[in-house]
């Protein structure tokens, strides 16, 4: 059986009704097209300096974290460990040079073992804005019991007045405040 073809007013009618093209997708979300390529270089070059710095409080302590800023991480081609450059403000190079053990010890629990091996500090301003300022902690400051300030008095009777006396009986007297009763 022999099939005819549509008039012309046939196909434009089968035309407006039906699409000729389908309809195109939208396209994909960035970042699922990126999640799988991320975790690759997740998998074979180890978590990046940004995750250490926002966590950089969390694993060195908020001391620390207060006079230092992580700046990169340097592999080595062979693959190997690599080794974290750090910068520090100022005199508590010191500090980090002491800790460097501790401190490298705990970047590699939260890398992974053995990611890094070597700390280079480099002394400099701190670039992170959201520095803290140091915690100062305060003193009750309330007077002595009368016991308290007699049984000082008494320790220190035999000491010439001046400023030694002074001075001790001030220290004294904070050393006793510090005392819990």
């Amino acid at each position: 059986m022999a099939r005819t073809l549509p008039t012309l007013e046939e196909s434009l009618r089968i035309l407006a009704e039906r699409r000729t093209r389908p309809a195109r997708r939208p396209t994909p979300v960035a970042s699922r097209a990126l999640t799988a390529t991320l975790k690759a270089f997740e998998g074979k070059f180890g978590k990046s300096s940004d995750g250490l710095k926002a966590h950089w409080s969390e694993i060195v302590g908020a001391n620390l974290a207060r006079r230092t800023e992580p700046v990169k991480i340097a592999r080595t081609r062979a693959g190997g460990p690599g080794s974290l450059e750090v910068r520090v403000d100022g005199p508590a190079a010191t500090l980090v040079q002491h800790q460097a053990g501790e401190i490298l010890a705990r970047v590699n629990l939260f890398l992974g073992e053995g990611a890094v091996d070597r700390l280079r500090i480099v002394q400099g301003p701190l670039r992170n804005a959201l520095r803290q300022p140091p915690v100062v902690r305060t003193r009750p400051r309330g007077p002595l019991d009368a016991a308290k300030e007699q049984a000082l008095a008494e320790s220190l009777e035999d000491l010439p007045e001046g400023p030694l006396k002074a001075a001790l009986a001030r220290l004294g007297r904070e050393v006793l405040r510090d005392k819990t009763p």
